[in-house]
């Protein structure tokens, strides 16, 4: 067995499983919280609440004119190299091949030369990211490890895949085994780490949404 083989063989099921039991802890750990009841009368009914909830997975997406000044550097950053990721993970060719396997769905790809120029501006837009946090006195503070070790493990997908792509550094099948491993690593890491956070970030809006407007403020 070699390093592709062990790569997307028993790593890649132990990793699979790993993540998926890993969500599944986390998200039950959410619902079993304890939640503090709401005492005061509702100001909205429940179906004006809901929507409420709803329209704030979005107004909350986008930050507020009071504060833009301050943000709009982080907010372009972030909204940048998420768009990157979507389109460097989700509309490469390979990729979809490899998604494809497993729920049984094919999607249009973009050229590859087109995926490789958006992951060489992600992993820069990652670079300027971190170096944000690093020169940021705030930032640096609030950061640990798990924002430093998150950024790493998604900086080495993007990395070793891009040196796949490009035939650089090692062997094409090394590097593919170690850019497959890089996937596993960050499989195993997901759900323990603040990238969980897209699976909290808009059902957490729309809670919040439809608990201020049932108290009667704006959502």
């Amino acid at each position: 067995m070699d390093l592709v083989d062990f790569a997307r063989g028993p790593a890649l099921k132990a990793a699979f499983i790993i993540f998926i039991l890993g969500i599944v802890w986390r998200i039950v750990n959410v619902l079993l919280l304890r939640h503090k009841r709401i005492l005061s009368e509702p100001r909205r009914s429940v179906p004006v609440a809901l929507l409420a909830g709803l329209k704030g997975t979005g107004s909350r997406s986008w930050p507020h004119p009071e504060f833009i000044k301050r943000t709009v550097t982080g907010e372009a950053l972030g909204y940048s190299y998420h768009i990157g990721l979507f389109i460097v993970i989700l509309l490469f060719a390979p990729h979809i091949i490899f998604f494809g396997s497993f729920i049984g769905a094919r999607w249009p790809a973009l050229p590859n030369s087109v995926v490789t120029i958006f992951a060489v501006i992600t992993i820069t837009l990652f670079v300027a990211v971190l170096a944000r946090r690093l020169g940021h006195p705030v930032l640096r503070h609030l950061s640990n490890f798990d924002d430093f070790f998150s950024w790493f493990v998604v900086a080495l997908l993007l990395v070793t895949g891009l040196m796949a792509t490009a035939h650089v550094g090692a062997p094409y099948h090394t590097i593919l085994g170690l850019h497959i491993l890089s996937f596993d690593l960050l499989l195993i890491w997901y759900p323990f780490g603040k990238l969980m956070h897209a699976f909290y970030i808009f059902p957490t809006r729309a809670v919040d949404g439809y608990v201020m407007t049932r108290k009667g403020a704006p959502s």
